[in-house]
């Protein structure tokens, strides 16, 4: 009776080792193996080319150590719409062979117009696509949002599995139907539309509409959460504390408009003020980095953690980050990507 066994666990063998080399195998959906990063923004309205796209390269694995490339002149630059672009967004594809950057069409240098901008300021967002981080396609300017909206500000976009389709989301001021002329008084919410190809959209969602104004969201998955940053935009006082910091939610849903408080007033203590937030896991190690824009004061200033769900975020000392960065990407890439972009640039 032992014989049949025996043929039994051997037969069987083949079929466990397959088992186990597919337990022990890296996921698919793991991504590629990434050795560094790249830094995608705009230098402010100071200057006439500061509201156009400029690019720096970490140094290796290390996202606080950033060297400027492209002499400091800007990578891409706007030709349609108000010709300026700000907030300069870029997100891999889900198979990673493609890469969507998203920037908002606006230019205030030679103006300074806060008000205009956010009454008849632009409807479109600007798209460029690549497959290699250097040659870009030509210019989209596609409208996203509707006639109600005042401005689309800071557009930003994630992959919603659930729909296999990219949300993009950004913020605008929605005037009355009544009031076409958007002369009444109005605040910013974060809308969203989703799309396959950054060329049709859907009708523009209300996304996040907490009864005040908000801008500048950004988004992070994790352990089935998706955690959202966004800046409380009213001013700071007794009935807004957090007023100008950056509000931490998280959902199991990323088009949910109800997402759970996580942490309110992040950056406060460390920061005078804060917006343009952009959020990004390390290549190397169970932590997270939260840049945050100290507008009119040092600008980019990093944040660190390694409880997202805790909301547990601690400032960054001894970091190297480009000479005048404002709001923009960190995008993880890999050593080829890397090495391709800075001889491309250097």
């Amino acid at each position: 009776m032992r014989a049949p066994l025996v043929r039994r666990r051997t037969a069987l063998l083949p079929l466990v080792l397959v088992a186990l080399a597919a337990f022990l195998a890296p996921s698919a959906s793991a991504g590629p193996a990434y050795g560094g990063y790249l830094f995608l923004y705009f230098t402010g309205e100071g200057t006439a080319n500061g509201e156009q796209v400029y690019l720096a390269a970490s140094r290796g694995n290390d996202p606080l150590h950033w060297d400027e490339l492209n002499g400091r002149r800007p990578v891409l630059t706007s030709s349609l719409g108000d010709r300026g672009v700000r907030d300069p967004f870029v997100i891999r594809s889900p198979r990673g062979d493609r890469f969507y950057l998203l920037a908002t069409d606006l230019r205030i240098y030679g103006n300074g117009d806060w008000d205009a901008a956010q009454r008849h300021g632009s409807k479109y967002i600007e798209v460029w696509e690549s497959t290699d981080l250097v040659t870009w396609s030509a210019q989209r300017h596609v409208r996203v949002s509707p006639d109600t909206a005042g401005n689309t500000w800071a557009p930003e976009a994630y992959w919603d599995r659930t729909i296999n389709a990219y949300v993009v989301f950004w913020a605008s001021k929605l005037y009355a139907a009544n009031d076409p002329n958007h002369t009444g008084s109005t605040y910013n919410r974060m809308l969203y539309a989703t799309t396959t190809d950054f060329r049709t959209f859907s009708a523009a969602r209300v996304w996040v509409d907490p009864g005040y104004s908000v801008i500048d969201s950004t988004v992070l998955e994790d352990g089935g959460w998706y955690y959202r940053f966004t800046k409380d935009e009213r001013s700071a006082g007794p009935g807004a504390p957090c007023g100008k910091f950056i509000t931490e939610q998280r959902s199991t849903q990323l088009r949910d408009t109800t997402y759970d408080l996580v942490k309110d007033c992040v950056g406060s203590g460390a920061i005078s003020q804060g917006e343009g937030p952009t959020a990004f896991r390390s290549n190397t190690e169970n932590r997270w980095y939260l840049f945050i824009d100290e507008f009119g004061g040092r600008g980019y200033v990093p944040f660190q953690s390694t409880n997202l769900a805790a909301g547990q975020w601690s400032p960054v000392s001894g970091y190297t980050l480009p000479s005048s960065p404002r709001h923009g990407t960190v995008l993880p890439v890999t050593s080829a990507e890397l090495a391709r972009v800075r001889a491309a640039y250097s």
